[in-house]
């Protein structure tokens, strides 16, 4: 009786032994706790470098247009063959950030992302220095109100400023990334894109 009893506790104790030395499956566990956070780090990372990518897409193309701008290549209501309109601009601009298609088919007609302000002032001290808001609040949205086109000739001072709506997907992040509220939405959900070029025109004919 107690030789039976006793291999049968030296079979139960094999057991216990067995299971703990038995691995298999454990990478498998593993993995599927841990794939979640890697994935949404991962995610987090790319999203991040787009949009700061992105930024510097925008800045180029800001530095492109006003570059034009001020040798003559584009003009503004002069009788000209490169005077463009307001929508002609945008469509160009649009162009210059087609790498990451941040316009959409009816971006140049309708401002939705993309925003751009083109002026002229008597000097570069009358230039806007701050970003306009809607309002003082934390996540204020923007205010284009005040936007246009309308840049000046031989020797004026031009004024070229973008901004641009950069959606943010990744919850991870968002709080982290996005400054400003959209209209209707209850929590801040865009990273807004800035460039700006303040430019004195050349003396082109």
């Amino acid at each position: 009786m107690n030789w039976r009893r006793r291999q049968s506790t030296h079979a139960f104790s094999g057991l216990i032994k067995g299971f703990r030395r038995n691995r298999e499956g454990a990478a498998a566990l593993e993995f599927a706790i841990l794939a979640v956070p890697f994935l949404m780090l991962t995610f987090a990372t790319f999203e991040t470098f787009f949009a700061f990518a992105g930024e510097q897409v925008l800045a180029n193309a800001v530095e492109t247009m006003s570059r034009k701008i001020r040798t003559g290549e584009i003009t503004f209501a002069q009788g000209k063959a490169t005077d463009m309109t307001e929508v002609e601009f945008r469509e160009a601009f649009c162009e210059e950030i087609a790498v990451f298609n941040m316009c959409s088919d009816s971006e140049a007609a309708s401002p939705d992302k993309l925003h751009i302000d083109v002026r002229q002032f008597s000097s570069f001290g009358d230039m806007p220095r701050q970003i306009p808001k809607v309002s003082t609040a934390d996540y204020a949205d923007l205010d284009t109100t005040g936007f246009g086109f309308s840049p000046g000739g031989p020797n004026s001072i031009n004024m070229v400023r973008a901004f641009y709506r950069w959606q943010i997907i990744t919850d991870i992040i968002r709080p982290y990334v996005t400054t400003i509220r959209p209209e209707g939405d209850p929590l801040p959900t865009d990273y807004l894109m800035v460039s700006t070029a303040a430019i004195q025109n050349e003396e082109y004919e």
